[in-house]
């Protein structure tokens, strides 16, 4: 049994598009099924929705296809136009490369765009088994080129009454072909059925999961694809989570993720594959010690993770898999606590989350994206939280002496109402309403080292061409000089250099840590920046 997509022998489009997709290792069902299917035995594979099956089908299916013909060489039947877009979708994702044509066909589509799309030819078809043998009928649909056929969910098809239309559909195509049957059960009209159709077919099966996570309240948030980051700004804003793991799909989309938050002076760092295991642990003890707030993962990089105090988890982008989902919330609710799992859901993922809804057994319930008036509330509460923390503690006196004095003159009400307000508004203004980075050979501004009261900006000899990001400074800063990540900030990123502002009582301590370690693997020179100097270099 193979262990990674590399042992697989794949073509070179498939592999770049998987490792484009962010598919690290292939899952157990994956490891059996995908080499004895490129093989060119028929399989059987008992799995659960999931577990990743339409790659452990797909992939060999698309390796199968030559692209370019008029009639179908691939056919997928599944029960549900719910599962047939999904399929259709992650097959479509997996062949971007090899430019092959998917056509999804199912009922309560209208039926000539269907034709429309048939006509102009197809090399994969994944529809239900009503909706197939109606093409086929109708003479729209001719699959004498199938070189490959995948029962998909086969036991729900038998649950749902399309045997008989499997079978029909199974007389029509070429007894020279390669047949796949993947099922969560094999009762006995399965196993005939296998027995009948499918030629010296090899057995794989993987186990379920346990699917249960009681301590963690579940929502999602429905969203357009291009409102997700102001979505999850809005989400952390109004949430205030102590720790939590930000899911996305990609190593690509968690190091930009990552980036983009830490740009408005979140303390993000991302975790992914390509991060070796001393980057790995350094990013991992930052998080437990709470230098860093929010951990932006891919699903394999948070395997066997051990962090029992994760508050929050938050689903930036939805799971390949339903299983996944799983996987991912089990991080928060731990030990007896409660956690909160936050999904966000753009339109055309309604499909997958009826899928967790039905893997799970539970039904998610629909949450609302918070106001900016929800923001500020949330604030207000947390600001009063902390001083009723400050009130309870020592170390006032020198406090009421300046309350006292200004109580001659102003209402002592006023006095803390002023002083609540000016806290505030300090707190909004140590994070950034947008990113700071500019774009490549832009130069530096006039009024380029001018700070905010209180902050002093420091250079680094360090900018964009030596792969330097936001959320590497912060990370240095924040680890190494001991200081809040939420107090650093704007960053402004160059093609040779770097600024960066800091507390200017802090900012020797920055300068002193900063100079005793590296970043991006370089050694790094920092010192306060002077307006009359001007760290340009030509680029």
């Amino acid at each position: 049994m193979v262990t990674t997509f590399a042992e697989m022998s794949l073509s070179e489009p498939l592999s770049r598009a998987i490792q484009e997709l962010g598919y690290e290792e292939p899952t157990p069902i994956q490891q059996q099924a995908i080499t004895l299917l490129l093989e060119g035995h028929d399989v059987v594979g008992q799995a659960q929705t999931g577990t990743g099956k339409t790659a452990a089908f797909g992939l060999p299916m698309l390796e199968r296809i030559q692209p370019g013909g008029k009639d179908p060489q691939g056919l997928v039947l599944a029960p549900t136009r719910e599962l047939a877009i999904q399929d259709a979708e992650a097959i479509h994702s997996l062949g971007r490369h090899k430019e092959v044509r998917i056509v999804p066909i199912y009922g309560g589509q209208p039926i000539e765009r269907q034709l429309r799309a048939l006509r102009r030819g197809t090399d994969i078809v994944v529809g239900t088994p009503g909706r197939v043998m109606d093409h086929i009928r109708r003479g729209t649909l001719a699959l004498d080129s199938v070189r490959m056929v995948v029962l998909d969910e086969a036991d729900e098809m038998l649950d749902m009454g399309f045997i008989e239309d499997i079978e029909f559909i199974l007389e029509q195509v070429p007894q020279e072909r390669q047949t796949a049957l993947f099922s969560a059960t094999i009762p006995p009209r399965i196993a005939a059925l296998a027995q009948r159709y499918l030629r010296d077919p090899r057995h794989v099966s993987v186990t379920q999961e346990k699917l249960t996570v009681p301590q963690t309240r579940q929502v999602y948030v429905e969203v357009l694809g291009q409102n997700k980051f102001d979505a999850l700004t809005r989400i952390l804003d109004a949430e205030m989570p102590a720790s939590a793991i930000i899911f996305t799909r990609t190593k690509r989309d968690a190091a930009e993720l990552a980036d983009q938050l830490a740009g408005l002076g979140y303390v993000a760092e991302p975790i992914h594959g390509d991060l070796s295991q001393a980057e790995r642990d350094r990013v991992m003890r930052r998080f437990r010690e709470g230098l860093v707030e929010l951990l932006v993962a891919t699903d394999v990089a948070a395997r066997g993770l051990d962090i029992p105090d994760v508050s929050h988890v938050i689903n930036y982008d939805m799971p390949v898999d339903p299983q996944l989902y799983v996987h991912r919330i089990g991080r928060t609710g731990r030990a007896g606590r409660k956690g909160e799992a936050i999904t966000l859901v753009t339109p055309r993922e309604r499909g997958m989350l009826k899928l967790i809804e039905r893997l799970t057994s539970r039904k998610l319930k629909p949450g609302r994206l918070p106001t900016a008036a929800d923001v500020a509330a949330r604030r207000r509460e947390a600001l009063k939280e902390t001083v009723r923390s400050v009130l309870e503690g020592p170390d006032l006196h020198a406090y009421l002496l300046i309350v006292e004095e200004l109580a001659t003159d102003y209402d002592v009400a006023e006095v803390a109402a002023a002083a609540l307000k000016l806290a505030g508004e300090l707190e909004v203004k140590r994070r950034p309403e947008g990113p700071r980075e500019r774009a490549p050979a832009e130069k530096v501004p006039a009024d380029g080292l001018s700070t905010e009261p209180g902050m002093v900006k420091l250079f680094l000899n360090l900018g964009r061409a030596d792969g330097l990001r936001p959320n590497d400074v912060v990370g240095a800063i924040a680890n190494e000089a001991r200081i809040p990540g939420a107090t650093i900030g704007a960053i402004d990123i160059y093609d040779e250099f770097a600024f960066v502002e800091v507390p200017k009582k802090d900012a020797q301590n920055v300068v002193s840590a900063l100079q005793r370690t590296t970043l991006r693997g370089r050694r790094v020179s920092v010192e306060i920046a002077q307006a009359r100097r001007t760290p340009m270099r030509s680029t």
